[in-house]
């Protein structure tokens, strides 16, 4: 605990009956501006996202400067445990007792949500870097809530509409059974839908699931020729490699995983991932921007990061940015800067933030590539295609946010 001030160490005790802090890394200062992180630390969700989180807000931070109005900028990561009544009450423990002045994070949609609620009610910033729901900037959307890097609307009109338009016209899927995979799932029907295709069934599994045999005897049995996996983290990891013990791909059926991360490809095997469709908004290998920022990552996690790492480190900046140029860190007067301000960093270049709280940024759609095409270590992919950020984002006519038309 050496790197600990004792207010860190106090506060977070007093959030541990609540869940169990993570690492926390806090600068002295009598008032320091708090960056609250609700994370997945130990369950499906911890590689794509969970201590990478606090490397990627850190080196934004770092490079900010350490300080913003004359204050220390303090970071604290907390397990949230995918639980959604765990993370609203570390939310309002946070922003009550202990002066958090952002939420960001939250892993789970359910547990984002939950922190959603209550950044409305307490008028903070949520900077929603983890879940993937596109309820965060539909009817559910607040002046308050921001959503980086990714949603489900982008991830399935650029992995299912590619894979349905290449002749992949019969769907069956295997989604998580929650907010998140619903959404994914429905968004992904939409797109098959317009491109022609068909949905020949689905099936539903519990978030943690370990053994998926049964959800794919029927996916198979479906006859369908693509198999769309609404999930991700270790469930995703469980289901691709089950999938290849079923020899779900020897049988001529595809496996389209709706979102996949880089830890994913990393963990299951490049080899067995090969021919997957995937789409993000950030790859290490993208440009030189981009292997700077990740040289500097890998240094302190020893693994690739995802677009959650990076999404990580854009939205805290965006955030510092807005808080400096408001001169406050009250809610109201920062989101006003956020939303007059385009995103600039590393690999987002003047992206704007949409009335609902949607940032705009482009996607890319790849292909994991053979390993014998692979020139460097995490050369996974190849690029086929690009979403521009109003091809990848919900029109704003059909997101029924409130804000739209305010």
């Amino acid at each position: 605990m050496n790197n600990l001030t004792r207010r860190a160490a106090l506060a977070g005790l007093a959030a541990a009956p609540l869940a169990r802090p993570g690492i926390i890394r806090a600068q002295s200062t009598s008032k320091p501006v708090r960056i609250l992180m609700i994370s997945d630390l130990n369950g499906p969700y911890r590689d794509v996202g969970g201590p990478g989180q606090k490397v990627g807000c850190d080196l934004a931070v770092e490079d900010f400067g350490g300080s913003v109005l004359d204050r220390k900028i303090e970071v604290i990561q907390v397990d949230g445990q995918n639980k959604p009544n765990i993370a609203g009450a570390l939310a309002r423990e946070w922003i009550d007792a202990h002066g958090a002045n952002v939420l960001t994070d939250g892993a789970a949609t359910s547990s984002g949500l939950a922190m959603q609620t209550i950044s409305k009610e307490r008028k903070v910033i949520y900077l929603i870097t983890g879940p993937a729901s596109t309820n965060f900037t539909q009817k559910l959307c607040t002046p308050y809530g921001f959503h980086w890097t990714y949603d489900t609307y982008a991830m399935a009109k650029g992995t299912g509409g590619k894979l349905t338009q290449a002749g992949g016209d019969t769907w069956f899927f295997i989604t998580a059974d929650y907010a998140f995979g619903t959404s994914l799932q429905t968004n992904t029907e939409e797109f098959v839908k317009k491109a022609g295709g068909k949905i020949l069934g689905s099936v539903r599994a519990p978030l943690g699931t370990a053994d998926f045999s049964s959800y794919l005897v029927q996916a198979r049995a479906s006859g369908a020729k693509v198999i769309g996996f609404a999930n991700a983290g270790d469930d995703l990891v469980n289901c691709l490699k089950q999938a290849s013990e079923f020899g779900i791909a020897k049988g001529g059926q595809k496996m389209a995983t709706l979102l996949m991360f880089i830890t994913n490809v990393a963990a299951v095997g490049q080899d067995i991932c090969e021919g997957l469709v995937l789409t993000n908004s950030f790859y290490w290998n993208l440009n030189d921007k981009t292997r700077a920022w990740t040289k500097r990552y890998v240094a302190k996690m020893n693994s690739p990061p995802t677009m959650l790492h990076a999404g990580q480190y854009s939205a805290t900046l965006a955030w510092l940015k807005a808080v400096k140029a408001a001169g406050t860190v009250d809610g109201d007067a920062v989101s006003a800067k956020l939303h007059a301000t385009p995103v600039n960093d590393f690999y987002d270049d003047n992206v704007a933030i949409q009335p609902n709280g949607r940032v705009a940024e482009k996607m890319y759609v790849w292909q994991v590539k053979p390993t014998s095409e692979s020139k460097e270590k995490w050369d996974f992919y190849k690029p086929i295609g690009t979403m521009s950020g109003e091809e990848s984002t919900m029109p704003m006519a059909e997101t029924g946010c409130p804000l739209v038309h305010a």
